[in-house]
């Protein structure tokens, strides 16, 4: 969940396909014949839930690629909501999409990542240092979890004597060389996080759990008052943070270094073949913007987590959805304006940032009827456009950059359901990766 929904932010725009059409239907009109009939099930039959076929792809090796899982709307759910749900609201008409990406080309992508990174660490560049580490340690909340071989606790310090505590678990079946990363936001429920680690140490993952700053695991702590060096200060809301915000310092970095320090630490020990990661609500946010930042994130699902600032205030519900403190442009305008230099949509740009390149990917997951935010449709206003410039970017190569964005119509909570897990591993166990 976000610390805030309510809080008023973003304003109404709208959209047109037609110059998206103009400008990448020649290019990319061919994409769409690649999709063959295919009958190899998918992750959701062993899930238990629905599949049809909507077709194989074939890669660039040749091979056929099985159909996504599908899932109905549940129209119970459906009927106790109203239309807003399924229509496009007012705010994306007239809207022109493809401006507001903004993104050209492979030189456009680092230069705003190298901005993202200044604004965040002030010029020094992305952190190189390591974590300490404590292994086999007993965590509570993770007892649940089988085929489990061990977990090592990673601190990582971090500004004003705070610190971040992520939770590195080695699976007992046979490590596939691959690692996930797993946000679990504002200390959302556990089950949705227990069943996405389960299924990911099923299938030989190793995984590293997170939590944003002072919130579940790293909840509690106090943080050292920016005014009174040496004075400790209880630990605050995200909202609270902005006396430590300034020209020499980011309160961003809270939530990101830990994500450049374990993986700096994964690479210095155990050197894995592709990293993903995946995120439920403020994990969600962070998994869009990290995964943008940097480019050793292979292939990234951020659920729940975003809309592009133009549409936040045309969620139904609560209206407006803006998301959390970091997550707004009133909070951070330099850190965002980092990223489109005023010219475009910020998340817009993220989404395609994470996307292009060798052996890249992200799938976006949005609930439809999610109970918290960043709900209804209005998404679909920008799905085409977004995923036809990567692919466009790409070369038309699904292994050199892809997306797409599912949206979750089979129930009403603000989570990662079973239907979408079951996409998240159909989208990791058929990418075209380097092991």
């Amino acid at each position: 969940m976000v610390e805030n929904p309510r809080d008023a932010d973003g304003a109404g725009r709208g959209a047109t396909g037609a110059s998206r059409r103009r400008m990448l239907g020649g290019v990319l009109g061919g994409l769409g014949a690649a999709m063959v009939a295919g009958a190899m099930p998918g992750p959701a039959v062993a899930a238990g839930l629905p599949e049809a076929a909507t077709g194989a792809t074939t890669g660039a090796a040749g091979a056929k690629r099985p159909p996504r899982p599908v899932a109905p709307v549940n129209q119970e759910v459906a009927a106790r909501f109203s239309e807003a749900y399924k229509t496009l609201p007012a705010a994306v008409a007239g809207v022109d999409i493809e401006p507001l990406i903004g993104i050209s080309g492979a030189a456009d992508i680092a230069a705003r990542r190298q901005r993202m990174a200044d604004f965040i660490w002030k010029g020094a560049g992305l952190p190189k240092g390591l974590p300490t580490v404590e292994t086999g340690v007993n965590v509570p909340d993770l007892a649940s979890l089988t085929g489990v071989a061990g977990i090592d606790l990673l601190t990582v310090p971090l500004s004003y004597r705070i610190t971040a505590k992520v939770y590195d678990i080695r699976p007992r079946k046979g490590w596939n060389r691959r690692l996930a990363l797993y946000h679990n936001g504002h200390g959302e429920p556990l089950d949705t996080m227990l069943r996405a680690v389960q299924a990911l140490l099923d299938r030989g993952y190793r995984v590293m759990a997170y939590a944003m700053p002072f919130h579940h695991w790293n909840g509690g702590q106090q943080i050292e008052d920016p005014a009174n060096p040496g004075t400790m200060l209880p630990s605050p809301s995200h909202k609270e943070l902005a006396p430590w915000e300034s020209e020499t310092f980011s309160t961003l970095s809270f939530f990101l270094e830990p994500l450049v320090v374990t993986l700096n630490h994964a690479q210095a020990s155990y050197r894995p073949a592709s990293v993903e990661m995946l995120g439920l609500s403020g994990g969600g946010w962070t998994t869009t913007v990290y995964s943008a930042l940097d480019p050793r994130i292979n292939h990234s699902y951020p659920a729940a987590g975003s809309l592009p600032f133009f549409l936040r205030a045309a969620s139904p519900k609560p209206s407006p959805t803006t998301g959390d403190w970091e997550q707004t442009r009133a909070s951070f305008p330099g850190f965002y304006s980092s990223i489109t230099a005023g010219t475009a949509d910020d998340y817009l740009q993220m989404y395609v940032m994470a996307s292009v390149g060798e052996n890249r990917g992200q799938v976006q997951i949005l609930n439809r009827f999610d109970d918290c935010c960043f709900n209804g449709v209005s998404h679909r206003v920008y799905q085409a456009p977004v995923r036809d410039r990567v692919a466009l970017l790409a070369g038309g190569r699904p292994e050199r950059g892809r997306w797409d964005l599912l949206e979750d119509a089979t129930h009403d909570d603000h989570t990662i359901s079973p239907h979408a897990l079951s996409v998240i591993l159909w989208d990791l166990d058929t990418a075209n990766v380097t092991t």
